[in-house]
């Protein structure tokens, strides 16, 4: 009678008791919503710098968040639940409201027409991925891409117009015009549901040579960041948009080896 009673109240201590580690990569996701919830109470009163330094800090935390999960190996179904919540508030949401506010008010309602489009074009590609992560037949060569741009990086497009104009506000009257600005938003939607293979670096693994000069390669980064950071953070964006043929050419490259090993 004694054993089943320990027993009892042990499964009771599970049921009521749950490590830290497994609140942790939660919290991380909570700072990235919240994050992207403060960005649009920033773009309704024309903040824009707060506004897009918010969208980021979601896009940190946002990658913090799932390597924390695995580094702890406290993933759960709850938590990959709640990571696709807040990226639709983060990187769907926040930046179409800033966008709005920015650049398409005065052109109400084609402008919050494209807006639309842009957020639910994130809430396609967010629930495509999450039904993508329980297939299990995909080839060796698909772990190093996208299916279509992710969402931090679609909002990083999204927004790009305004960061150019805070280093560059001569380029204003062009890239905050209402053309321009709602074919933007209309061409990033389009890419978040597409089928276009973008490159991933989750996988990617680096020679050991190649350490010191990516060491130095950070610094630099890390200096830009502090001197000259929307400059920095739009340079990376436009190299992300280079980047997207790119990955189609080395995509197709991959696929024909892996073609001619399977033959």
């Amino acid at each position: 009678m004694q054993k089943i009673n320990n027993k009892l109240l042990l499964s009771k201590q599970k049921l009521t008791e749950v490590p830290f580690r497994k609140f942790l990569p939660s919290m991380l996701t909570m700072m990235a919503l919240c994050s992207g919830v403060t960005s649009v109470r920033y773009a309704i009163h024309d903040d824009w710098v707060k506004a897009v330094i918010c969208i980021f800090l979601a896009a940190l935390f946002d990658g913090l968040d799932g390597r924390v999960a695995r580094f702890l190996k406290a993933s759960s179904k709850f938590g990959a639940e709640l990571d696709s919540l807040s990226d639709f508030v983060s990187f769907g949401v926040a930046p179409a409201i800033l966008i709005y506010q920015w650049g398409l008010s005065s052109f109400p309602r084609f402008g919050w027409l494209f807006c639309l489009v842009f957020a639910m074009g994130m809430a396609m590609r967010l629930a495509r991925f999450n039904t993508m992560l329980e297939e299990d037949n995909q080839p060796e060569y698909w772990s190093h891409y996208f299916v279509g741009v992710p969402a931090p990086a679609a909002a990083a497009l999204a927004i790009m117009p305004i960061l150019v104009c805070f280093d560059f506000p001569e380029f204003e009257s062009v890239l905050r015009s209402k053309i321009f600005l709602s074919i933007l938003m209309g061409i990033v939607a389009l890419l978040m549901v597409s089928r276009i293979p973008t490159i991933s670096v989750k996988k990617t693994r680096v020679q050991s040579y190649m350490f010191l000069p990516l060491m130095l390669v950070v610094v630099v980064f890390i200096n830009f960041m502090i001197t000259q950071p929307w400059l920095t953070l739009g340079l990376l964006t436009c190299l992300y948009a280079l980047s997207i043929p790119v990955g189609v050419v080395k995509f197709l490259a991959d696929k024909r080896s892996y073609n001619k090993k399977s033959a």
